[in-house]
């Protein structure tokens, strides 16, 4: 039995004119043979009558402290919605189409409440009604705890959705439809020139939308990868292929590619809206080398997620997002250490799996940001990326000049080595 799931955002789903593309893309995935499961998000995005954001501000008006498990309740309604509009739609095309939440779907999670996570996933009904074939239709974002109480999986939780039941259910393939036809080497809004790339890895996949780029959830891709299921990601209303994402994007056909050839970066991603903060142990103090054991677990007890970590003996650097800061500091101060704060930062990220090992990648970003006349703040890296925390208002002109210096906007790139940079 061949398996497809079919991901379709808010957008794909908000008006009567969208939800005849989509099912005109289910319509074509069964006539190709496949049984279908379709995951939707919730109709629409904030300020629509049934975007999710909407349905919790309602809450909120009646109640400001809603209780995680009531707050997950509400969250859940604009999926189902959207499930029995959409199987109502397929069903006038007529298809046998069936509407089910996630925990009909036999998604189980944790209790995590607004952030639950799968714990496994039964296929048994799914299945039943694959093999009768009928086009199932199922609430993303949502499942239901082993005690029977609806939870929802977090922002982006209806890509999590599509990728579990594809790895349950060993589908063929795990398509995801959403605003642009596909992965782009950078934000189109920022850089006019940006491609859309063809094939990709799982893992630079997920490393882009760790960095700021949000058209997958990377929780999906992780899913995905555990279980070799290809992704596809593409736009519904686009003749295009899309991004395939698997294992073998990008590798030689040697068992031993020369990690020179070919495009060593992937794509420039950024996340704005950042702060650097760095806490100094005071000069005329007895040095504390509980310091940073100090400094981190004061943030950790406070749930405040950091960045770009960099710690010496008498200081850390580090990053939180521009919405945590006072916060942060409010932890901080107490200690009686020194506290510095660079409001209005951006982190920069370019991405490719080609670059390890290879010299002059490094030297080619600061020679780019450098000849923008760009700043850089503070730097990380990874296997696979390179971040640099710039100023907010350069963050644009960093992105447009990464993506010129690495040729991303042409076919091919020139390696570092070419150019005396090693």
């Amino acid at each position: 039995m061949r398996i497809i799931i079919q991901k379709f955002g808010g957008t794909s789903v908000a008006t009567h004119a969208q939800r005849q593309i989509l099912a005109d893309r289910v319509t074509e995935a069964v006539r190709r043979g496949y049984r279908t499961v379709v995951v939707v998000s919730a109709m629409g995005r904030e300020g629509e009558p049934y975007a999710t954001d909407t349905l919790i501000q309602m809450a909120g008006q009646a109640c400001p402290t809603i209780p995680p498990r009531e707050l997950d309740l509400i969250a859940s309604c604009g999926e189902i919605l959207s499930a029995v509009v959409v199987a109502a739609a397929l069903k006038n095309r007529d298809l046998d189409a069936i509407a089910l939440t996630g925990g009909q779907a036999g998604i189980i999670t944790d209790a995590n409440f607004t952030d639950a996570r799968i714990l496994r996933v039964d296929p048994e009904r799914l299945l039943r009604h694959l093999k009768e074939g009928r086009v199932v239709v199922v609430a993303g974002f949502q499942g239901l705890t082993d005690s029977g109480d609806v939870t929802t999986l977090g922002r982006g939780g209806s890509d999590t959705t599509a990728a579990a039941l594809g790895a349950a259910l060993s589908a063929e393939v795990v398509e995801i439809y959403t605003d642009v036809e596909g992965i782009k080497t950078a934000d189109p809004r920022i850089v006019a020139e940006a491609r859309t790339l063809k094939v990709l890895s799982y893992q630079e996949v997920s490393q882009m939308a760790y960095e700021g780029a949000r058209v997958i959830h990377p929780r999906a891709v992780e899913i995905a990868m555990r279980k070799d299921i290809p992704i596809r990601i593409l736009s519904p209303t686009s003749t295009g292929p899309g991004t395939l994402v698997t294992h073998t994007a990008g590798l030689a056909a040697s068992p031993w590619p020369d990690v020179r050839e070919g495009r060593l970066i992937t794509g420039v991603t950024h996340i704005p809206g950042v702060a650097q903060i760095t806490v100094c142990q005071r000069r005329e103090s007895a040095f504390d080398p509980e310091a940073s054991a100090k400094v981190f677990q004061g943030l950790a007890t406070a749930g405040i997620s950091i960045d770009l970590i960099s710690v010496s003996p008498t200081s850390q650097t580090f990053t939180v997002s521009g919405k945590l800061v006072d916060e942060a500091e409010a932890v901080l101060r107490p200690f009686g250490y020194d506290v510095s704060v660079v409001a209005g930062c951006a982190k920069v990220t370019i991405v490719g799996a080609r670059m390890r090992g290879v010299p002059g990648v490094m030297a080619k970003v600061a020679r780019a940001l450098s000849v923008a006349g760009i700043p850089i703040l503070q730097t990380a890296d990874s296997h696979l990326t390179i971040s640099c925390l710039v100023p907010e208002s350069e963050m644009a002109k960093a992105i447009r000049a990464l993506h010129r210096e690495f040729g991303l906007e042409e076919g091919e790139e020139v390696s570092p080595h070419e150019e005396g940079l090693s």
